[in-house]
C-alpha cells in the first residue's frame, strides 16, 4: 500500500465534500437548521475567539459528540445542516468527510476557514 500524505487526503476531502466560501457561510448562519462547528483546539479559540452562534466541538472529538450513540454526544448537533470551519479549511474538510462518511449529512465546511470567517465580517465572540 502506497502511502498518502496528509495533503492528498485534504485534496480528497475536497473533492467529495460541500464547500462553501466564507460569505455563503454567513448567509446560513442564523438559519434554524443550520449549526456553525468550530473544530479547532481549545487553544486556538483562546487567542482568537470564535464566530458568534458557532458550537465548539474539538476535531478529535467530534465523531463522538456527532453521534446520537455516543455517550457525549452533543444534542445540538443533530438534525440540522452542520457547517464546519478550523484554521485554514484543511482540518474541516477531513472532519466533514468524516461526518459524511458516518452518514451525519448534510455537511460541509469552510474554505479558508476561521480567517476567511473574520474577513468576511462574522462577528467574533473573545475567548
Amino acid at each position: 500500500m502506497t502511502m498518502r500524505s496528509a495533503k492528498d487526503l485534504v485534496a480528497e476531502a475536497n473533492r467529495e465534500v460541500d464547500t462553501l466560501s466564507a460569505e455563503e457561510a454567513l448567509a446560513r448562519l442564523g438559519q434554524p437548521d443550520t449549526m456553525l462547528v468550530d473544530v479547532r483546539e481549545g487553544e486556538e479559540l483562546a487567542k482568537t475567539g470564535r464566530i458568534a452562534g458557532a458550537v465548539h466541538v474539538p476535531r478529535g472529538f467530534l465523531e463522538f459528540q456527532a453521534d446520537p450513540e455516543s455517550p457525549t454526544h452533543k444534542a445540538e448537533l443533530g438534525g440540522r445542516r452542520l457547517v464546519l470551519y478550523c484554521g485554514s479549511g484543511n482540518r474541516s474538510a477531513l472532519a466533514a468527510k468524516a461526518l459524511n462518511d458516518m452518514g451525519l449529512g448534510p455537511v460541509a465546511h469552510v474554505a479558508g476557514g476561521f480567517p476567511a470567517l473574520e474577513k468576511a465580517g462574522a462577528t467574533v465572540d473573545p475567548a
